[in-house]
């Protein structure tokens, strides 16, 4: 009964916060597009980023709103399904929580609706402030956010009151852990692959349904260009600065990320397998000789532990899960680096308007950085466990020992239902945005054809 209510509490708490972040990494990702384009339009009076801002400004509120819809369940979540955790952590992750909704969101909320309805009140000036003051607040959020999670991946900066729960000793020791930095800098950078992926993606559209679109030509030489430096600081030097973290400070879920059950030097990196927990063996395997030890610590020669060398009740609860969500992200990742280089490529040579593949690719590729930036952080969380504060608060330990298995089930059915009426939603009004802008620009270029006539 126990196992089974936390069960319950784990898949409840991951179905809202997977569903909650579809939202906040698209704003971040597009903020500083925003930026850019409302700092050129000040600078040349070219209407076309001026369109391009307006636009997709509508859709960032879009998805404020509904990001805000579904984050403020999964802060209650930590009293209602994570009592205990919050009695024991609070005194520490309550501060950047609070933090992030007193500073950084008020910031990024007074912001957006002047960014989205104060265009014409404003002059060109001030909606550049505005769309700045919504990039610096969503960034904000997102790092404060982000140094929770860290304290619960590498704890920095607390001590120990007299109850044994967790108190704040150091503010700037817990703001600015190196697990933090680094951390916030591998999530942004992929934020911004989702952002330009959808630029792109919009762009590509735009071009298909009419190859004059001059929308879609800017949405795609800025969705490309912002992708393909997006997709590489992803990879390097953020996530190898990321992988050399876990390495140090999370030996056990390293291993269970590459399906590595025996200790060596002369490490292999696992492309394509298939692990076999029960047998202790990856079946199957593809691999690289040495190249995991030498991204993990920087030289050929080091001894990379196995699973084998860590008690069994320290080793990820689902490895093979946490094996193939690290799979898929870095598989992935790896692809948006290929994907995005050619078509930049393609674009500098003049060609990338007219390769009818290549733009079906870009846009239909939008929804993977989503699944990308899911699988890595089931990553994240799932190498973290059997402990909710590493090496000092198992996840067994944190639940709400009042709520049991049948009402985390009740309530789990009726945010999915919840959750799926409000998605439609959402989808209903970004494809309106997004029609609605290609019939406008469609005319734009009738008329200036006839003009032209």
């Amino acid at each position: 009964m126990t196992d089974d209510a936390l069960f319950w509490h784990r898949i409840h708490f991951a179905f809202t916060i997977v569903f909650h972040y579809l939202f906040p990494q698209l704003t971040m990702g597009v903020a500083w597009f925003l930026v850019g384009w409302k700092w050129l339009h000040l600078r040349t009076g070219d209407a076309r980023y001026n369109n391009a801002a307006r636009l997709w400004a509508r859709m960032f509120g879009i998805n404020f709103a509904v990001g805000v819809v579904t984050g403020i369940p999964m802060e209650f979540q930590f009293g209602t399904n994570w009592s205990e955790f919050s009695r024991y952590a609070g005194g520490v992750i309550g501060q950047t929580l609070a933090m992030e909704g007193m500073f950084a969101f008020l910031l990024e909320s007074a912001f957006i609706g002047a960014l989205v309805w104060g265009e014409k009140r404003l002059g060109p000036k001030s909606h550049f402030i505005a769309a700045l003051g919504v990039a610096v607040g969503s960034w904000t959020s997102g790092y404060f956010i982000l140094v929770t999670n860290a304290f619960m991946q590498y704890p920095s900066g607390h001590s120990f009151a007299a109850d044994g729960s967790l108190r704040l000793e150091s503010m700037s020791r817990f703001l600015l852990s190196p697990w933090a930095l680094v951390q916030f800098c591998h999530n942004q950078a992929a934020a911004l692959v989702t952002g330009s992926f959808a630029i792109a993606s919009v762009g590509a559209f735009y071009v298909l349904r009419n190859a004059k679109s001059e929308q879609g030509r800017l949405f795609l030489k800025w969705g490309t260009a912002g992708g393909l430096l997006a997709s590489v600081l992803v990879a390097f030097p953020t996530g190898d600065q990321q992988a050399k973290l876990v390495a140090r400070h999370q030996p056990p879920a390293l291993a269970a990320m590459e399906g590595r059950f025996d200790s060596g030097a002369m490490a292999d990196i696992t492309l394509i397998g298939q692990p076999d927990v029960q047998n202790r063996r990856l079946d199957n395997p593809i691999r690289v000789p040495g190249m995991l030890s030498f991204l993990a610590f920087g030289t050929f020669h080091k001894d990379v532990p196995g699973l084998g060398a860590f008690p069994e009740n320290t080793w990820p609860t689902n490895i093979e899960l946490l094996y193939y969500s690290f799979h898929v992200m870095a598989g992935l990742g790896t692809l948006f680096i290929a994907l995005m280089g050619l078509a930049t490529i393609q674009r500098i040579r003049g060609r990338l308007e007219s390769s009818e593949t290549l733009l079906w690719v870009l846009m239909l590729a939008f929804p993977f950085p989503f699944i990308a930036n899911t699988a890595g952080w089931m990553t994240t969380e799932l190498g973290r466990q059997p402990w909710l504060i590493y090496g000092l608060f198992r996840t067994s330990q944190g639940y709400s020992k009042a709520i049991g298995s049948g009402e985390a089930l009740f309530t789990l059915i009726g945010f999915t239902g919840l959750y799926f009426l409000l998605g439609l939603l959402y989808l209903l009004l970004i494809g309106r945005e997004i029609m609605h802008s290609a019939d406008e620009n469609q005319y734009a270029v009738l008329a200036m054809e006839k003009a032209a006539w």
